[in-house]
């Protein structure tokens, strides 16, 4: 049964996601709406910080969300962004409950679904077929994280640009540029000069 607080279409949209991976029976689907919580979160506020235990899987209903890095000289560097209808976690923290080498920022206002680690392993002894989704999951984001891996070894920073603008045009419009100059792996000038050229194309 789902939880009062939680939006009907949120549900709806979580359960098409997950059903896109594994068919679920209504009682089964019943069982895992009743452990969601929902949550709203301001803009640029740490979902998680570095060194803490990753506690929660979550799947964003709205906003944008950005993983990062803080590097021994005190420097950001983003790995990625979340867009919403994405389901996301600090892998390694969450799978091995140890202290998160990454951090969870909101770049918006955004609101989630959410599913504890107590509740996953729950869902894991009572419904196989969930054990089955989080497999299929973790394969596409690593197969992601390999592809954003390789682009940043193989093709230039105003290669990437250009990829993002056909790909991800919304984290292009949404995310501060610092940002996206982070991800690219360069400086906000250098940023500005690529969106300069191909602003003159």
């Amino acid at each position: 049964m789902k939880h009062p607080q939680i939006p009907l279409d949120y549900l709806t949209t979580f359960r098409t996601f997950v059903q896109q991976k594994v068919i679920l029976s209504d009682a089964e689907w019943q069982h895992t709406a009743s452990l969601l919580d929902c949550i709203t979160i301001p803009t640029e506020t740490l979902l998680l910080r570095e060194g803490q235990i990753c506690t929660s899987l979550y799947f964003l209903n709205e906003g944008l969300v950005r993983f990062f890095v803080i590097g021994a000289d005190g420097k950001e560097t983003t790995k990625f962004f979340t867009l919403k209808h994405q389901l996301f976690t600090s892998q390694q923290s969450f799978s091995t409950q140890s202290p998160a080498r990454e951090q969870i920022e909101t770049l918006e206002d955004s609101s989630f679904l959410v599913l504890s680690y107590t509740a996953l392993q729950d869902l894991y002894h009572k419904i196989p077929q969930w054990h089955i989704f989080i497999r299929r999951v973790l394969q596409e984001v690593n197969s992601m994280t390999e592809k954003i891996y390789m682009d940043s070894i193989t093709i230039t920073a105003e290669e990437r640009y250009r990829k993002m603008l056909l790909e991800e045009p919304e984290i292009m419009l949404r995310a501060p540029l610092k940002h996206i100059a982070s991800y690219l792996g360069i400086t906000p000038e250098s940023l500005s000069r690529i969106r300069k050229k191909i602003a003159g194309e």
